[in-house]
């Protein structure tokens, strides 16, 4: 459990802190700009692979032939981490400039970021009793106790859109002020991440919460919130 929390919430911090002041730069391989966004761009594979593939019940499925169910979470979590980690620690960075906000707007776009960040903690407390590191099942187990399933819970930012979370993430990416092609590449192959894995968890959404979560797609928009939600 520890190591799924400080892998998990380790590698989740490191990657606020790079997207708020660029890539740390922990290696230097010494590559020229192509070679750095192809060796970008694997990383970048390797972690949508694991974080998007290993939650698909399929994986589950498999991994749950060798491993208790109740540990699904926490393995997913410390992989997870360390596929970040390995994602913020191994990335190139280009020396390139392709933008640089200045003024007024560089201001705004750092306010954006904060205020951004208070938004998905906003987004992760309406949840509940959201278990990011897969504890919630290993306790009950220890105290021989069936863990319930939680109910659609529908409060908060998830008024507004069904995949705030993802929604914030999106704001974080792009509105760093100075672009340069590997943060390009970086917001770009996350973008695209990010639409897929909605698509993917709106399926596995709908199979477990069946009807009730049909009606929520047809109230709430699924990633961008361009409608007042209603009353009730």
């Amino acid at each position: 459990m520890a190591a799924a929390r400080i892998l998990g919430a380790g590698s989740l911090l490191l990657l606020v802190v790079t997207l708020y002041r660029g890539p740390i730069h922990f290696i230097d391989f010494g590559l020229a700009t192509v070679p750095a966004l192809g060796l970008d761009g694997l990383l970048c594979l390797m972690f949508f692979v694991q974080h998007s593939g290993m939650v698909r019940k399929t994986s589950r499925d498999r991994i749950g032939r060798y491993v208790p169910e109740h540990y699904h979470g926490a393995i997913y979590a410390i992989a997870s981490g360390m596929a970040l980690f390995a994602l913020l620690i191994f990335w190139q960075p280009t020396a390139e400039s392709m933008f640089n906000a200045t003024g007024p707007l560089r201001w705004l776009m750092r306010g954006l970021f904060a205020a951004t960040v208070l938004g998905f903690v906003w987004g992760v407390r309406a949840l509940g009793s959201f278990d990011a590191f897969g504890i919630r099942p290993i306790k009950a187990s220890l105290r021989g106790r069936k863990l319930r399933d939680l109910p659609l819970k529908i409060s908060g930012p998830y008024r507004w859109v069904r995949h705030p979370l993802y929604f914030f993430v999106l704001i974080l990416l792009w509105c760093y002020p100075d672009l340069t092609a590997d943060r390009l590449l970086l917001n770009s192959a996350m973008t695209i991440w990010v639409a897929v894995g909605t698509v993917l968890e709106e399926r596995d959404l709908t199979a477990l919460f069946g009807e009730p979560y049909r009606e929520y797609q047809r109230k709430v928009p699924m990633l961008l919130p361009w409608r007042v939600p209603r009353r009730g």
